[in-house]
């Protein structure tokens, strides 16, 4: 039998996983550019509901994994997550009390800073993006993270995490 406590943390590296998948999926190429960061929404809401859950190593830990599968500079999504963890410990408690379509507005404004983050790295390592269309995953995130929200409150409820 394994201890509640550990359960939880089955609970959120797993969804870490399913995150993970779904951040490598095949897309259409015109697709691509508008795939939600299911990562960093997994983040945002682990952090947003238990702010202590979630270790700041081990988002980086996550960013380099996320770094390998996607093959992108090294550091690139470890900084953004850091970042966005950042800015999230020092809002939660703030948030946690907006209306879910202000949710949504915050998150895209944390996936923006992870995009700006992302395509700064990206330059750095050569790679310049011209245009706005990298902020086309904050758009979907955001319209995606009402949906998001509350499947998690689901899984979070019947595993009774805390």
């Amino acid at each position: 039998m394994i201890p509640h406590q550990w359960n939880s943390y089955l609970i959120i590296v797993a969804s870490f996983i399913v995150a993970l998948v779904l951040s490598v999926y095949p897309l259409p190429l015109g697709l691509r550019w508008w795939r939600p960061e299911f990562v960093l929404l997994v983040a945002i809401y682990w952090m947003s509901v238990f702010p202590e859950t979630i270790s700041l190593f081990f988002l980086c830990a996550v960013g380099l994994f996320q770094d390998l599968l996607e093959s992108v500079p090294l550091g690139q999504h470890g900084l953004s997550l850091i970042i966005v963890a950042y800015i999230c410990i020092q809002s939660y408690q703030r948030v946690r009390n907006f209306a879910l379509w202000k949710e949504a507005g915050w998150v895209f404004i944390l996936v923006g800073v992870e995009q700006l983050s992302s395509n700064w790295v990206q330059g750095l390592a050569g790679r310049p993006l011209s245009g706005l269309i990298f902020l086309a995953p904050a758009i979907t995130s955001a319209l995606v993270w009402p949906f998001f929200r509350m499947g998690l409150d689901r899984v979070s409820g019947h595993y009774q995490i805390n």
